[in-house]
């Protein structure tokens, strides 16, 4: 499964989601401007990784890197930007050339977590909760 980034400002971000199943997600809305014309990309964040957002505000611009999920419910597609991490694009590190893409990040630094330690299938649930 290829890993995409992208770069740009929080628009909204909402209140996490709990379902009876257990399951918990938190979505958040990304307006990019690298674009001709600017795209407003829905995310989700599930389970423990919820928390992430806690440190972001909106307005502030981000650099958010994902999975493109897709499954079928009843008959239906549906596709889901199942973010795993998101930093503040002016930290250290961060890349400012911004675009959808699927590049792989340069090497990590020691206060970046491991790869492995980010992501993890466990975290993705293939039924739709609802």
């Amino acid at each position: 499964m290829c890993m995409y980034e992208v770069i740009g400002k929080i628009k909204v971000i909402s209140a996490a989601q709990s379902f009876p199943s257990g399951f918990t997600k938190r979505e958040f809305v990304v307006t990019t401007a690298n674009d001709k014309y600017p795209q407003d990309l829905k995310f989700e964040i599930v389970k423990d990784k919820c928390s992430l957002l806690d440190s972001y505000k909106e307005g502030q611009e981000v650099q958010v890197t994902f999975d493109i999920r897709g499954n079928e419910y009843n008959g239906k597609y549906y596709v889901s930007l199942s973010c795993w991490k998101i930093q503040s694009s002016d930290s250290p590190g961060a890349s400012h050339q911004g675009s959808s893409s699927s590049r792989r990040s340069e090497a990590p630094t020691s206060a970046e977590p491991a790869l492995d330690d980010l992501r993890n299938e466990e975290d993705f649930d293939d039924d739709i909760p609802f």
